[in-house]
């Protein structure tokens, strides 16, 4: 009739508290292990995401190195271009004439004349 009126044995209290304890420390161990494997798989991604941007980043500086190099070149291939032009254009260089028969005058070898005595 009146079931809860009964008393409960010791040992039945004991193996459903223990049942108890077992089924909470296999929780944990699960929340535990999963939490593990989550942070294991963050750490994989964000270290993948790390070594692309750093194969980026190495491709980048070669890129601008290079550019830098070029740059580099063109300006001075300017510049060349710039002192010619200014060159050809120059007044004094535009009234100069051509020297038809030039005449070379004759040195002697030895520099230096040593007076003996």
């Amino acid at each position: 009739m009146l079931n809860f009126l009964k008393p409960v044995s010791s040992t039945t209290n004991r193996t459903s508290l223990g049942r108890l304890v077992n089924q909470s420390t296999k929780l944990l161990m699960g929340s535990i292990g999963l939490l593990i494997l989550l942070l294991a798989f963050l750490t994989l991604f964000h270290q993948n995401a790390n070594a692309t941007r750093g194969y980026q980043l190495r491709n980048l500086e070669r890129e601008r190195s290079q550019l830098l190099l070029d740059q580099e070149i063109v300006q001075m291939q300017v510049a060349q271009k710039q002192a010619l032009t200014l060159l050809e254009k120059d007044i004094y260089i535009q009234s100069m004439v051509q020297v038809k028969r030039p005449k070379y005058t004759e040195v002697e070898k030895t520099v230096a004349v040593s007076n003996k005595l």
